[in-house]
């Protein structure tokens, strides 16, 4: 063997042993030649005990090959690369991951004459590849069942994802349904761009926007929107949205500002009934007295007396007064209640019954939309009539005596409560009254034609017997009230706690 043979060699044995993985080089018949030091060093073994054995000997231990995926048989054949991930679990219980790459040694003839086999071990680049698909599975699955909506879009606004929450929301089928969908159809026209401009002037973030998006079929929806923008190397590359529905919260709203006012108006009721009792006392007495003195005028006067019209427009006034007392009295609620068990519907009856100027009713039409359902209530029959009655007078004086009254009744027997509504087809009530209307003293009548405390006399005596009144609807095309009471509970329907 020449000089320039032995550097050739040695120059080749220089760069085998300088690779960085445990590599050995395997005759056709799997008989190991040799092996670098980086793979001596790793096993702990000499040269001398690993050259002349085979590849699954030194291995596994075994006399045939127990990897059922070893490719070195296709590298023979095929005489191109291949590699196999292989698992194995340590004496202490670690797993190792090792990727074993064969590449085939070729002679002048194009044949195999040798293979080399080097063992990379991959072990903590595959327990981060594992762990990136736990992280993202535990990430589909928090995103795909959070009950809040989350919408993600490229950077052209094509919908990426799409969650179930989000899917309910905007009222998409499935996945396959957005497919054709971009960001700005799920808003009203200019919306989208005006949300990412403030995406932009917030740096990528929006917190707590106030929005509407249209959902498939059209409607708009009130939502909170918290925003950002995905940045690739400063490089926009997405937008993810989370989509918070308000309509459950405003109706709640809503109800608690009605709840407020129904409260502050209670409150406000209640400080003028104590006020309006103590009036009513203090008026009451000369009240009577001029009332004793002017009958007595009266009666000693002559036909043709010419103070006569003086007294006899005394006496009416006086009258009228002690009317209004006596509404005062109602109102604040100095009365006791003498309550009863009776049918609704015989309350309403008797109520038109007692209404005796029968011409303010010529030119309107009365219906009774009366529920044939059993709806008892308990409460006095009275002050319940002397309200029926007072939403009756207003209704037809709304109408200007020509219209349609309507009175329905109704229940609902899973919330326990019958219910009235008395409808006209008047003029209405304006949107600045509607706040006042159960004010005493508050009308809308010309001076002398009403005293402002029908309504809340009304509101009183409801309240008295546990119920609520209000104003249903109201427009030019006429107003509805509705009353409301407790529907009466025998013992026997009543279930032990």
């Amino acid at each position: 063997m020449n000089d320039k043979l032995l550097q050739e060699l040695d120059w080749r044995i220089r760069v085998f042993d300088s690779l960085s993985f445990p590599t050995l080089i395997l005759k056709p018949d799997k008989v190991i030649l040799t092996a670098n030091q980086v793979f001596l060093q790793r096993h702990g073994v000499a040269l001398e005990q690993v050259v002349g054995r085979r590849c699954h000997d030194v291995f596994y231990g075994a006399e045939q090959c127990p990897n059922q995926v070893c490719p070195f048989n296709k590298v023979i054949t095929e005489k191109t690369g291949s590699s196999v991930m292989r698992r194995h679990t340590t004496r202490t219980g670690k797993r190792l991951y090792e990727d074993r790459v064969f590449s085939p040694i070729l002679d002048d003839d194009g044949n195999v004459a040798y293979v080399m086999e080097s063992v990379r071990d991959v072990t903590r680049q595959k327990n981060l590849e594992l762990a990136l698909k736990e992280t993202e599975a535990f990430l589909e699955k928090v995103i795909l069942g959070s009950p809040i909506a989350i919408v993600a879009a490229d950077r052209y606004g094509h919908i990426l994802l799409m969650n179930p929450a989000a899917e309910e929301l905007f009222e998409y089928a499935n996945p396959f349904a957005v497919r054709h969908v971009t960001a700005d159809m799920l808003y009203p026209p200019g919306t989208a761009n005006t949300i990412m401009r403030q995406l932009k002037d917030g740096k990528g973030k929006l917190h707590g926007a106030k929005t509407t998006i249209i959902n498939a079929k059209g409607v708009a929806i009130p939502v909170e929107l918290n925003a950002s923008i995905i940045y690739e190397d400063d490089e926009e590359v997405a937008t993810v949205g989370i989509y918070t529905d308000l309509r459950e919260k405003l109706a709640v709203e809503s109800k608690l500002k009605v709840t407020q006012a129904q409260l502050a108006q209670s409150e406000k009721m209640a400080s003028l009934g104590q006020l309006a009792a103590g009036v009513a006392h203090e008026i009451n007495n000369p009240l009577t007295g001029i009332l004793f003195y002017a009958t007595l005028k009266l009666e000693a006067l002559q036909a043709d007396d010419p103070e006569r019209p003086d007294v006899e427009a005394v006496v009416e006034d006086v009258k009228r007064c002690k009317d209004i007392v006596q509404n005062l009295l109602a109102y604040s609620r100095q009365s006791s209640p003498m309550k009863d068990i009776i049918q609704l519907n015989s309350i309403i009856n008797q109520s038109l019954s007692l209404i005796r100027d029968p011409k303010m009713f010529s030119n309107v039409k009365i219906v009774r939309d009366f529920s044939e359902e059993m709806m008892l209530v308990h409460v006095d029959k009275n002050q319940i009539s002397q309200v029926i009655i007072n939403l009756v007078i207003n209704a037809v004086s709304a109408m200007n005596g020509d219209g349609v009254l309507t009175l329905c009744t109704s229940r609902d027997k899973t919330q326990g409560k019958a219910y009235l509504e008395v409808a006209d087809t008047g003029c209405g009530i304006a949107e600045e009254c509607l706040s006042k209307i159960f004010d005493p003293f508050f009308t809308t009548k010309a001076p002398g034609e009403g005293t402002g405390l029908g309504l809340s006399t009304a509101y009183g005596l409801v309240k008295e017997n546990k119920g609520n009144i209000h104003v249903k609807q109201t427009s030019d095309a006429g107003t509805t009230f509705v009353l409301e009471f407790d529907l009466y509970q025998p013992f026997h329907d009543i279930e032990p706690e």
